[in-house]
């Protein structure tokens, strides 16, 4: 004879609740242990630590660099020395005429718009062309007109990027070294602006037979303009193509607000009275 089962032991039974005290590791996988809320602010403190720590540290080795490249770098010394031994290879006056306050407008709102704040070096218009060299799009320049004066007294017909980065370093020694406006003198004393015409005071009495004292706005901008391609924009032979490049001279003039665009539209209508001669002496004024 069967034995009668107690009822609870025939009661249908359910599972037991999960605890830890039946060797759970912890809390649902759908639990994070923490409100919803706070999980986003963590992850973003974490990844704004790793892109602060990113940052910092690539800032430290551009400091390092930079510090190497002073270290082997020449000296700047004998900036002006060499400055005179260009003009003389160029039967060029050293030095030449004070800048004239038209001509220093148009080059550094063209050429170095930061010219009278940064150190030597423009660290934003590096940025943009270490961008343009990653992303392969056109080079945008980043130059300083520091960077342009080491190229023609200490690295001419050399090129590369590590002749770049040894520019950085020597712009960075001549602002050290010289007073701006003594920067802007060499500058005009050694650029070449075509036609065989090197320095302010040469391609003056070439261009318009006049001296740098005498230019006009669009003389001045015409002129500021060639130095980043003189052959390019020789206005003799290339007009259009000076024209061009006078415009945006003028343009970049309105933009840093030494002209206004009623002054800029008059200046590019007036006559240049171009003459092209030998870069003889000037008349007297």
């Amino acid at each position: 004879m069967a034995s009668r089962s107690s009822s609870w032991e025939s009661a249908p039974t359910s599972p037991l609740p999960a605890g830890p005290y039946l060797g759970n590791a912890g809390p649902p996988p759908e639990w994070s242990g923490a409100p919803p809320g706070r999980v986003r602010p963590r992850r973003r403190r974490r990844w704004l630590a790793r892109l602060v720590t990113v940052v910092v540290g690539l800032i430290l080795l551009v400091a390092l660099g930079v510090g190497a490249l002073m270290l082997v770098t020449p000296s700047v010394g004998d900036a002006q020395a060499r400055a005179q031994a260009l003009d003389r290879q160029h039967h060029a006056v050293y030095p030449g005429p004070a800048v004239p306050s038209r001509f220093a407008a148009a080059l550094v709102s063209t050429e170095d718009h930061r010219f009278y704040s940064e150190p030597g070096v423009d660290v934003f218009a590096i940025a943009r062309l270490v961008e343009g060299r990653i992303t392969g799009r056109p080079d945008q320049g980043g130059a300083t007109l520091y960077q342009q004066l080491a190229k023609m007294l200490y690295t001419p017909g050399r090129s590369g990027l590590t002749v770049e980065a040894e520019q950085v370093a020597l712009g960075i020694k001549l602002d050290l070294a010289y007073p701006k406006p003594q920067i802007l003198q060499m500058y005009a004393d050694v650029a070449y602006f075509g036609n065989d015409y090197y320095g302010l005071r040469q391609t003056s009495c070439g261009y318009f037979g006049m001296r740098p004292a005498r230019l006009s706005w669009p003389q001045a901008a015409m002129l500021a303009g060639l130095v980043q391609a003189p052959t390019a924009y020789d206005p003799i032979t290339h007009f259009a193509a000076a024209r061009a490049r006078q415009s945006h001279v003028l343009s970049r003039l309105v933009a840093t607000g030494q002209l206004s665009q009623a002054q800029a539209k008059r200046a590019y209508r007036q006559p240049l009275d171009l003459v092209g001669g030998p870069p003889g002496t000037c008349p007297a004024p």
